[in-house]
């Protein structure tokens, strides 16, 4: 598994870099084959490194996850493009429509949240009934529900962390899928792929039965995702830090 998560993670960084960077060294610019020939290691050390940070601390794997799915097309277009942990399964379906993605790949994509954790905030709605209805939330397992609401108190804890797959947190399998099918996912926006859906129930189920499939599309997804509205020629760069724009 430690083999698969660091070519997950190899996956998404080399279809991250084609469509966020160019390179302006003798005029030339990132394509799926660059490292072909300006590194043909590049692949082999990525991994290497990868797998050795993510031994040594699993979140890493997440992150680099949540750093795709979030691009450098800007801050404020991951605020207003990513979708919202209590937003409808409608609004959902419309941002990853509006990026040229389908049902497939929002079904598959979500199962992204394998691994990696939330904070209380994103989900203690779901919690003490604070939809605006005053209904009990039937899509939570009561059992589930009580206990994270030992550590997602109806005040403070905001920052608390819980896992998204209690069962696998830190391994990349389709337990999302059937945490999904035991009312046990933690995010509103997982559970609606369940409930407000057919097309979309019938996905969690196929990818909870077959690990194969999930693990295939999810890869498919990643690309597709990694080759939206790429930034060629002159419209990028190489960061020298990632974390701000040269």
């Amino acid at each position: 598994m430690a083999n698969f998560m660091s070519f997950l993670m190899l996956l998404s960084l080399l279809a991250f870099a084609p469509s966020c960077f160019c390179h302006k060294k003798l005029g030339s610019y990132l394509y799926p084959q660059f490292y072909d020939y300006s590194c043909p290691q590049a692949q082999e050390i990525v991994k290497s490194i990868l797998a050795n940070a993510v031994a040594k601390e699993p979140r890493i794997a997440a992150s680099l996850l949540r750093l795709h799915f979030h691009d450098c097309a800007s801050l404020s277009g991951s605020n207003n493009n990513i979708p919202a942990p209590n937003n409808t399964f409608q609004t959902i379906l419309t941002k990853f429509k509006l990026q040229g993605l389908d049902i497939v790949d929002l079904v598959a994509l979500s199962g992204s949240h394998t691994i990696g954790n939330s904070r209380c905030t994103s989900f203690r709605q779901r919690l003490y009934n604070q939809t605006g209805n005053g209904k009990q939330d039937f899509t939570l397992d009561p059992y589930y529900a009580a206990e994270l609401r030992a550590n997602c108190p109806k005040s403070g804890g905001d920052q608390n962390l819980f896992f998204l797959d209690y069962v696998t947190p830190t391994k990349f399998d389709n337990n999302y899928f059937k945490n999904l099918l035991a009312y046990k996912g933690l995010l509103s926006s997982d559970e609606v792929l369940l409930t407000k859906n057919q097309e979309s129930a019938e996905l969690v189920k196929l990818y909870a039965e077959r690990n194969d499939l999930f693990f295939e599309q999810f890869a498919k997804s990643m690309i597709k995702m990694g080759n939206i509205s790429p930034l060629t020629g002159s419209r990028g760069h190489i960061r020298t830090n990632c974390r701000v724009v040269n």
